[in-house]
């Protein structure tokens, strides 16, 4: 490789043994965290050339040069062009090396709009019909729980080395962040397993097995919904069943992986059964939601950890008969946390109002019925429970083998997101800016990506 290069504003490179010739500034897009930035950095702001000067600088890289082609073209335009004869793993390959994998990503799929959402690509799973969970990571990848394993890909859907748990039931997995696995697993009978740990997303090694002391002794336990508070105290919050009625909600600190606090479970409501937990970061509190079939009376309610009180709470036990029908089978607090959205096993929404100050009964309820126009289960067919998402103040349902978006205050629906085989989807989820749909009888995932905007 030549010397740094000078004054000049045109810079060259010979990559496998292909000339290609660029400027300073062009090379400025790939940003100093980037090889080509790192290389050039003293040029970034290099006069031109005047005439008469010396010939450009030219650097030598033995690499691939129809990826390199392509990645200097992106730099040029902000638009990527992949010929047909060109795997994209190995362009993802060389963006890695050169340290533009964001430009590439950024320039694959855009911010995520669920309106305009595509579908990218289908990858089949391994346990057909065993899948247990879906969960997006943040940086576009993926992880799918089946049974006792954990399948982990990366934003490229290459699968990485899966996690696995020596026959314990997987209940929960969640992100701490792009390089690290939450997973809850169910305790064995007459076995000290089950509980909550870390792994590495990247080679499925264990980092840290989190524990619950009562009485300061610790206890062994079965880990269920997960939740975090990443806004605020950095805390890992889990539903909880010890042995001995050990029942209620873990906290734990997401720096340390020490216990930090704990949530016992009051008097008709039950929290180590809890299917979903959510952190409200304005509101302070934690939401948590026990719902059918794991119970027969579902409940919701918000916990505030600062003086351990339910602070608000709404229950279908007494259920008129009229109403019998209509089980909540999934929740999600509304991302402006002033209300609840749930559906029932008809995949009608309805809303909870956060903003009361008395705990509601079924009544309090304000359903939409979608029953009659949207339900397609086939004759036949497997159904799936219902599950609800919100991302960017749109709001996801699930419905047998689509998914509904809304928009808007009032909820219209938008857009359907639908593939022609798979069955019904069992989970979804959002993140990176990404959907990813997980199928139950194919166990085959679904990847849906936003379409970059248009460069003018």
């Amino acid at each position: 490789m030549a010397a740094r290069p000078g004054a000049g504003g045109r810079v060259r490179f010979n990559v496998g043994g292909q000339a290609f010739e660029t400027t300073t500034t062009t090379l400025a897009n790939a940003g100093r965290d980037s090889m080509l930035g790192a290389l050039l950095d003293s040029s970034w702001n290099a006069p031109p050339e005047a005439p008469g000067e010396a010939t450009p600088t030219e650097y030598f890289i033995d690499r691939n040069p129809a990826c390199f082609a392509v990645l200097l073209d992106l730099l040029r335009t902000g638009s990527l062009h992949v010929p047909p004869h060109l795997p994209e793993k190995l362009l993802y390959r060389e963006a890695l090396y050169y340290g533009l994998l964001d430009h590439v990503r950024a320039a694959r799929w855009g911010a995520f709009d669920g309106d305009r959402l595509r579908l990218a690509s289908s990858v089949p799973g391994r346990a057909p019909g065993d899948g247990t969970a879906i969960r997006a990571a943040p940086d576009g990848g993926c992880c799918v729980a089946h049974g006792g394993a954990v399948h982990v890909y990366n934003w490229m859907l290459d699968e990485r080395r899966p996690v696995s748990l020596d026959h314990s039931q997987v209940n929960d997995v969640a992100y701490l962040d792009a390089a690290t696995l939450l997973i809850a697993a169910r305790e064995r009978l007459g076995k000290c397993d089950g509980g909550m740990a870390a792994f590495s997303a990247v080679s499925g090694d264990l980092r840290h097995r989190f524990r619950v002391s009562h009485g300061s002794e610790p206890k062994s336990f079965t880990a269920g919904a997960l939740a975090f508070d990443a806004q605020g105290d950095a805390r890992i919050f889990a539903s909880c069943k010890g042995r001995l009625n050990e029942y209620g909600v873990g906290v734990w600190d997401a720096a340390t992986g020490e216990q930090s606090d704990f949530f016992y479970e009051p008097p008709g409501v039950a929290l180590g059964d809890a299917d979903r937990l959510q952190w409200l970061d304005a509101t302070n509190a934690l939401m948590v939601a026990t719902l059918f079939p794991k119970t027969d009376n579902c409940s919701i309610g918000l916990l505030d950890f600062r003086d351990k009180t339910v602070a608000w709470s709404w229950s279908d036990a007494g259920t008129a008969a009229s109403l019998e029908d209509k089980r909540v089978l999934h929740a999600i607090a509304m991302e402006d946390e002033q209300s609840v959205c749930v559906i029932n096993q008809y995949d009608d929404l309805g809303f909870l109002d956060l903003r009361s100050t008395r705990a509601a009964g079924v009544g309090g309820v304000r359903w939409s019925s979608r029953s009659k126009l949207m339900n397609r289960k086939a004759t036949g067919e497997e159904s799936c429970y219902p599950k609800l998402a919100t991302h960017g103040g749109q709001l996801f349902s699930s419905m047998n083998d689509s998914i509904s978006v809304f928009s808007g205050p009032e909820h219209v629906l938008t857009s359907t997101l639908r593939r022609s085989y798979g069955g019904a989807i069992c989970d979804f989820s959002i993140g990176g800016d990404r959907l990813f749909a997980l199928h139950n009888e194919e166990n085959v995932f679904d990847v849906w990506e936003t379409p970059p905007p248009p460069i003018i």
